[in-house]
């Protein structure tokens, strides 16, 4: 939202100076400037008070517009960053290359340059004319001659204006007596020293002070001294009064502005002469009066108003004081003690300007003739003048009676004396009567301040509104005090400037922080040195979470170096950071209305906190939302004195409740809170209930706690019928369901919500998890599948809400961290529970969630509970999880014991509930269908023809060009693309051009009021649950869907996409940007996944597909250009383009924009994987397109676009090394796909000809040693050292990837960055087996072995020839035992084994060839036990020897994990004690683990599940080892039913099991699981934590062997 410019600013807007004495050609040439119709237009929009050199972009912006600039290059030139600045340097040059035409570029530059003349202009004549307005006002006895003199004219240069300011420092030095002969009290050169500064400042401080006036303020209250009353430069008092009553004084001006600068005797007699003069008026008259010096007159210069306030220097207030003193001397003795006792002593009230820290006072006499002292006397006066000539000072010889007429202090005439001598009875009776009167009508009547105070807080409601934060801000609070602010303990407070050092001991924070979780800062905190963005840095200061206190002045308590400082101090060094914090609560996190600001003064004020309004005020625009309480009438008046120099004091007393006890206040207020004081309960084991303080549930922020009295605490009284008739129309309409309905529907205030089969199912589902003690997991998950808009939510929150009396129940806010969620989750479950084993099950929702998410959240639950040593009779948490899905029947059938279908089809129960629903709502008085525009389209089931019709008569007559329309057509846009998604309120009124709002109701109501009856309709107000941020989204998603159908008329989804990406004010807009900018980059970036609930697994996003499909590719192409330059530069924008270019064969465009990618990624190992799909595309279109036509040269490029493509793989796997929190293996696979395809390629071509056998033995030679074909050694010379390392680099990368997949389960994990490809990533396995033999089946050329005979040769190909069958590393071996056909995999096993060496013990086999040679055996014995090629147990142990030996580099974990196989205790082997084996075992245990750890990275474990290779089973030998896959093949059902049997632990249940798997003897012990090792105990790791016993507990379990060793699978206690 646009700030306004407040009210009550001290200075003009820009083209309203005044033109104190200019020249009538100046004033005419400003005045002309001023009022040009258009550029008038722009003065309501900015403050363009500040300087050219202080103009921001929007100031030049608003500027640019109002001279009629062109929008185009408004918004060009508001984009380059032009600002006051800029706009002073710009030349033609730089306008014609950002594309401005010819005529445009004309206007502005003769614009600005007239716009610089008349700012030029404005401060030469200025000071000029100061020069002239002081020498005037110290001669009061000008003649008319001088008036005459012509005027000087504006200095046109620098150094003119130079000279002018030089002589008016003359001038002023020039007029000074300084000679200590004239009777100053000082000597000649103390007096200069002590004048230099004050007349330089005052001077200075003049010249800036004629602008024009902005307010009328008070006077001083009559005969007080108060110190705290302080006057705001520039602004006016009432015109000179004459007599009114005679106790209402009349008013006398005097601006004093030289003589203030006059030595002491000169200045005495000044003052003294207007003191006497209207004294004398005043008590010769019998009224009361007060004259003012530092205040214009009417007789003075014009260019200043009268009364305008000035002020003046005081550098000795004894001076002025001690000029009294002439009363003796001018009043005759027998009335010279009634003048003393009538003339009261000066008072000197400060005289505040923000910016200026000088001092300046006004100087008033009050002048108070009571009738018992002056009553028959006549005060006749001869005043004092000072001679110039004689030095000193003289009284005039005529006595002379002076008398009030009019405004004007005038002389009695001597004719007319006798008669006013004649009339003094009169007027002392006069006098008497109005002294009389005035006393008995100085009765204090008290104000209604309660209904004040009422109206302020809740805008004349009968409660305030709990959805709008409170900013605080307050000093020393006193310990009597502390016992009355009990209100602030239920307030919504978002944060707190506290100026009391001590407030953490024994002040505010002290009390506050025992009911509410806070967290402190220091102003500095808010500076946000590390640009953080606004999102990161809201978290980083734990805003909306807990309360923020900012020490704004030191602690006391703090260990740190944080120290108070005294007021000047303060200013000086942290006035700073109290702007940058003001700054970015009230410009980034809270839009003005959602906030109230509370002043809460408990002691004495100092300037900082003046400060912090004068900042608030400036931020706010105005005192709107801004309220101040004070006890003290003392201590408010010196707040309101000091912030009058912004606010005006009649605003500041309208806004503020003072003299009003603090306990009155705590009790009022208290009475004005929507719900009742009263801990809220939460259900127990016992079945009883405990209470839930504010404090312990804040601890717990990243839950929304469902309490089992939720809502009891409403105060019914205060809620109209209406008020609850509308809160249920509004959910009906297609708002959230809230708690509150449901409360009300159980009090009968409105209709029942409808409980839809679902509901039931889950609580059906629910009752058997919790009582039927069949499932022992601590975690169970229920799922809740629903249509989009189908009612899912509302069902999950009935769910909640009928359980919350049985069950502790929570809804998860996703925005928090699993690791937050789940501590948090496990102190709800514990807290006030006596026994935790025993505690209440917790029920959390968990709403529009990632799997990843879920998976993660479980798996810490899972963790955490068996830290706890607990063995579940029950769950200990039960996740609903409640998502959106497109086929939620599909789903639901894929796993009908825990999941739930909720779909737009109602049962026929469900629709006499709707219609009987539906019919209730028609018999209510002036009901409308218009108003449950959603709960009627459901009632139809969304049928389309039905929404179709419906939509079209909604956006009957609708005006399709309106700017109304446009916000309707981008909101659907959104809606129908990104889910959950939504505008804010404020983006939207800034794009309608509304303003601000007073009050948040009447905010809404303002912003409704402006739109359309279609628009009301299908608009429905979210609120978001932590900040209360308002936001507008379309009613339902399939209304969305047919409006962007409907509006689009005759422009494409397209140009609308781009018409949105044109709308400056949605992207700059300051409030929600974040929030905002996501959603569009959702809109062209996030890709459809079957995970997340969608269809399909889309390559773009939807509504990029969509454009492709239905409009034209290039149209997609253009957009995301614009969304590239409209969104920063976005690294994943470019590489959308560049995929989005090589899909359609566009590889020169993709290359241009993986560079740009990679650019601003450099690292990224997605980004860099992107670039190498870009060439492998490219190498494949080639590839596709080859004949036997293409050149050498068309050849050499193919190939190097493989070679491109490989390099860049491999960059992309050095770049995910290096990311900790991610495992993107895509490189490898993308080098090992492209180098394949590149031997084939190579093995096509004339100079590599095919042997008689279909052999490649010169290209193996090539490939594998310095040989060199003659017809490429030239021509392919950049390309030669690149191919030799083909075979190396495909076989290092086949080996990393076997490495992976041997390690974890290959559960496909989605993220949007990975390209899909499908076998790889479903069958990565298959992929693998595959790719080995296309790669070998290039190097197992035999003939090559015979021509050469070479070993290293006959071992390569042996070697290629063992990879061929599927021997070359872990994985495919691993394979042969998920094999469909057991025959061949038995032979292709035997083969392989048979390529090695009869006696391998004298081979010297390769670390790799001798890991895969013994695995081979365990693989085969698995598969085949009594083949003949299998060796046994203890030669394969000598084997292994190597491996146990210690040297600096490991060997591959598979080699370890072989170690795990042969030295587990074997029956026949193992009979006799031996700790040497242990040893091994233990070691290889250790090495195991410390190479899972950095194979996983910073990545959560869930995310790469370890996969159990085999158990052990009943037997010896190899015999004893039984893969998985064996289990698998005795569990019955479907995959997913299998799969579920794993999760759930039933697979341990299957007597089948029971009979190929034993059951080992362990311990427990401080959680950790034991078992028998060959002579001591080994440690095992349980495959769920909380399946461990708690205490020490003989236990026996099945035991497991993975790539992070031992593990304890179905652990139980031995009875």
């Amino acid at each position: 939202m646009d700030k306004r410019d407040t009210e009550d600013g001290h200075g003009t807007d820009f083209g309203f100076y005044h033109s104190q004495m200019l020249s009538a050609a100046e004033i005419s040439g400003i005045t002309k400037f001023c009022f040009l119709d258009k550029e008038a237009n722009f003065r309501d929009k900015m403050d363009y008070r500040l300087p050219v050199d202080e103009w921001d972009e929007n100031h030049v912006k608003h500027w640019l517009e109002s001279i009629g600039i062109k929008k185009q290059y408004v918004e060009r030139l508001c984009e380059e960053e032009v600002t006051g600045p800029t706009l002073r340097v710009l030349d033609e040059l730089f306008l014609k290359r950002m594309g401005m035409k010819q005529g445009q570029i004309q206007i502005l530059m003769c614009k600005r340059d007239k716009l610089l003349q008349q700012y030029i202009g404005i401060d030469s004549t200025k000071t000029v004319n100061d020069n002239i307005v002081d020498g005037d006002i110290l001669d009061n006895h000008k003649t008319n001659s001088e008036d005459k003199k012509p005027k000087s004219r504006e200095p046109d240069s620098a150094e003119e204006r130079k000279s002018v300011l030089e002589k008016t420092k003359c001038k002023l030095s020039d007029s000074q007596p300084v000679s200590s002969q004239h009777g100053a009290s000082k000597p000649q050169d103390l007096e200069e020293k002590d004048m230099t500064h004050t007349v330089s400042t005052f001077s200075k401080t003049e010249i800036t002070a004629n602008t024009e006036p902005s307010h009328f303020c008070r006077f001083r209250p009559f005969s007080s001294d108060n110190i705290n009353f302080k006057y705001v430069r520039n602004m006016v008092l009432a015109p000179e009064t004459g007599v009114h009553n005679l106790i209402s004084p009349c008013h006398e001006y005097k601006s004093f502005a030289k003589a203030a600068l006059l030595d002491r005797q000169r200045l005495q007699a000044k003052f003294a002469h207007e003191v006497m003069k209207f004294a004398s008026a005043c008590m010769n008259i019998r009224t009361n009066g007060t004259i003012h010096f530092g205040v214009m007159d009417s007789v003075e210069k014009k260019g200043w108003k009268h009364g305008q306030i000035v002020g003046i220097p005081i550098r000795d207030k004894d001076m002025y004081v001690d000029a009294l003193d002439y009363i003796e001397r001018c009043f005759d003795a027998h009335v010279k003690e009634a003048a003393r006792l009538c003339i009261h002593p000066p008072v000197f009230i400060e005289v505040i300007q923000t910016g200026i820290h000088e001092q300046f006072f006004v100087v008033e006499v009050d002048i108070e003739p009571l009738a018992n002292i002056v009553k028959e006397k006549v005060f006749q006066v001869r005043l004092p003048n000072f001679n110039e000539k004689s030095n000193k000072v003289n009284l005039e010889k005529d006595k002379v009676a002076f008398q009030r007429i009019g405004s004007n202090s005038e002389p009695v005439k001597n004719d007319d004396l006798v008669t006013f001598i004649q009339n003094l009875k009169e007027r002392d009776a006069r006098r008497e009567k109005a002294e009389t009167f005035n006393n008995e009508n100085e009765i204090d009547i008290p104000q209604n301040l309660g209904r004040k105070l009422s109206v302020l807080l809740t805008d004349g409601k009968n409660y305030m509104n709990d959805s709008l934060w409170y900013i605080l801000v307050t000093n020393k609070c006193g310990e009597e005090d502390l016992k009355s602010i009990d209100f602030l303990m239920h307030m919504n407070i978002f944060c707190v400037f506290d100026f009391d050092e001590d407030s953490g001991v024994s002040g505010l924070y002290a009390k506050y922080k025992e009911c509410h979780a806070t967290s402190s800062h220091f102003l500095q905190n808010y500076s946000n040195d590390n640009k953080m963005s606004t999102t990161e840095f809201q978290k980083h200061l734990c805003l909306f979470v807990k309360k923020s206190w900012i020490f704004c002045n030191g602690r006391s308590d703090y260990l740190g170096n944080e120290k108070p400082c005294d007021e000047n101090t303060w200013i000086r060094t942290k006035r700073k950071y109290l702007k940058k914090a003001v700054s970015f609560i009230c410009d980034e996190l809270l839009p003005t209305g959602s906030f109230l600001v509370l002043f809460l003064l408990f002691s004495p004020v100092e300037k900082p906190i003046v400060e912090t309004f004068h900042e608030l005020y400036s931020e706010m625009n105005g005192m709107e939302f801004i309220i101040c309480l004070a006890e003290s009438r003392e201590t408010y008046e010196e707040w309101a004195n000091l912030a009058q120099a912004t606010c005006s004091i009649e605003m500041l007393e309208q806004r503020s409740v003072v003299g009003m006890k603090l306990s009155h206040v705590d009790a009022t207020i208290q009475n004005m809170l929507p719900s009742t004081i009263t801990n809220k309960h939460l259900p127990v084991s016992t079945k009883g209930l405990c209470a839930l303080s504010p404090l312990e549930e804040e601890k717990m922020y990243s839950l929304e706690i469902l309490c089992a009295d939720q809502c009891d605490d409403i105060k019914l009284d205060l809620l109209s019928t209406k008020e609850i008739q509308e809160i249920d129309e509004t959910f009906y309409r297609g708002k959230k369901v809230s708690w509150k309905n449901f409360w009300f529907a159980d009090k009968r205030l409105c209709g029942e919500v409808i409980e839809r089969e679902a509901c039931k199912e889950v609580l059906k589902m629910l009752n058997e998890f919790v009582y039927r003690n069949w499932f022992k997991n601590p975690v169970a998950k229920l799922k809740v599948f629903h249509h989009p808009g189908s009612g899912g939510s509302t069902i999950a929150r009935q769910v909640l809400w009928k359980q919350r009396k049985d069950l502790r129940c929570a809804v998860i806010k996703t925005t928090y961290s699993v690791t937050t969620v789940c501590q948090h989750a496990v102190e709800f479950r514990h807290y006030d529970e006596k026994d935790h084993k025993n505690a209440l099950p917790v029920l959390l929702l968990l709403e529009d969630y990632e799997e990843e998410y879920l998976d993660e959240l479980a798996y810490s639950l899972t963790d955490a509970m068996g830290l706890n040593k607990r063995h579940p009779t029950r769950p200990s948490f039960f996740i609903l999880c409640c998502k959106r899905s497109n086929a939620p029947d599909k789903l639901c059938k894929s796993s009908p014991q825990d999941t739930v279908a909720v779909t737009h089809k109602l049962t026929d129960q469900e629709k006499n509930l709707f219609r009987t629903k539906l019919e209730k709502f028609e018999n209510q008085k002036d009901f409308k269908l218009e108003y449950i525009l959603t709960f009627v389209l459901m009632s139809n089931e969304f049928e389309t023809t039905y929404v179709r019709e419906f939509v079209e008569h909604l956006l009957k007559d609708t005006d399709l060009s309106s700017q109304e329309t446009r916000l309707m057509r981008y909101v659907a846009l959104l809606n129908f693309y990104v889910h959950n998604s939504y505008i804010s309120l404020s983006h939207c009124e800034a794009f309608l051009g509304l303003g601000t709002y007073e009050e948040m109701a009447m905010r809404q109501y303002d912003f409704i009021s402006h739109l359309s009856e279609q628009a009301r309709l299908i608009f429905i107000e979210l609120r978001e649950t932590t900040t209360y941020i308002s936001s507008i989204q379309i009613i339902h998603y399939v209304v969305a869907k047919e409006i962007l159908n409907q509006l689009s008329g005759c422009r494409t989804q397209s140009e609308i996409a781009m018409d949105l990406l044109q709308e400056k004010v949605f992207l700059h807009h300051r409030f929600g940007r974040e929030e905002f900018t996501k959603f569009f980059r959702d809109l062209f970036i996030r890709r459809d996944k079957k995970s997340r609930g969608d269809n399909t697994d889309s390559l773009f996003s939807p509504f990029i597909e969509h454009v492709c499909r239905f409009e034209n590719p290039e149209k997609a192409i253009d957009i995301l250009k614009h969304a590239y330059e409209c969104l920063g530069k976005d690294a994943f924008f470019a590489q959308q383009l560049a995929r989005l270019h090589y899909n359609y064969e566009k590889f020169e465009d993709a290359t241009y924009w993986a560079e740009v990618a990679k650019s601003h990624l450099p690292n990224d190992s997605f980004i860099l994987d992107t670039e190498g799909q870009v060439y492998r595309k490219w190498f494949s279109f080639r590839m596709d397109k080859k004949t036997d036509e293409d050149t050498p040269e068309d050849i050499i490029q193919i190939i190097e676009l493989a070679l491109k493509a490989m390099k860049c793989f491999r960059g992309a796997q050095q770049a995910a090394k290096s990311e900790r929190d991610s495992m993107n293996n895509s490189g490898y696979f993308g080098e090992v796909e492209v180098g394949c395809r590149l031997l084939k390629l190579l093995s096509t071509l004339d100079v590599f000809p095919k042997n008689s056998k279909g052999e490649h033995p010169e290209l193996v030679q090539y490939l594998i040693t310095d040989y060199i074909p003659d017809d490429i050694k030239k021509p392919w010379g950049k390309l030669h050292s690149r191919l030799k390392g083909l075979r190396q680099n495909i076989y290092n990368a086949l080996d990393w990837i076997s490495e992976d997949l041997s390690y974890f389960q290959t559960d496909k994990y989605q993220t949007d960055e990975e390209d899909g490809r499908e076998e790889q990533v479903y069958n990565p396995r298959g992929w693998l087996k595959r790719q080995c033999k296309v790669y070998a089946a290039f190097f197992a050329a035999e003939s090559l072995v015979e021509e050469n005979g070479a070993q290293s040769k006959t071992q390569l190909i042996r070697h290629m020839n063992i990879y061929k069958h599927g021997g070359g590393n872990v994985t495919t071996i691993l394979s042969f035992l998920s094999d469909s056909n057991d025959k061949k995999s038995i032979q292709n096993l035997e083969k392989i084994i048979s390529f090695y060496s009869k006696d391998p013990q004298k081979e010297s086999l390769e670390d790799t060839d001798l890991i895969n040679y013994i695995l081979c055996h365990f693989i085969l014995a698995c598969l085949s036990p009594g083949s003949s090629k299998l060796l046994d147990l203890q030669t394969l142990r000598e084997l292994s020897k190597r491996f146990f030996k210690k040297r600096k580099t490991a060997f591959p974990s598979s080699a370890y994990f072989l170690l795990t196989l042969l030295y587990w205790p074997d029956a026949a082997l193992d009979k006799d004690s031996n700790p040497k084996k242990d040893e091994i075992l233990k070691s290889a245990l250790e090495t195991m683990k410390c190479l899972h750890d950095i194979k996983l990275k910073d990545v959560a474990p869930r995310r790469k599940k370890i996969y159990t290779h085999f158990f052990l089973g009943i037997g010896y030998g190899l015999g004893k080892i039984v893969p998985k896959t064996t289990i698998d093949k005795l569990i019955k059902g479907s995959l997913i039913e299998r799969r579920k049997k794993w999760q759930n632990g039933d697979v341990w249940k299957i007597g089948e099991v029971h009979k190929v798997l034993e059951r080992v003897n362990g311990w427990t012990k401080d959680g950790r699981v034991f078992a028998k090792g060959h002579s001591g105990q080994i440690l095992i790791l349980p495959l769920h934590f909380d399946s461990v016993p708690p205490g020490n507990e003989n236990v026996t379990f099945y035991l497991g062997f993975t790539f992070n060793g031992l593990v304890a699978h179905d652990i139980q206690v031995q009875m």
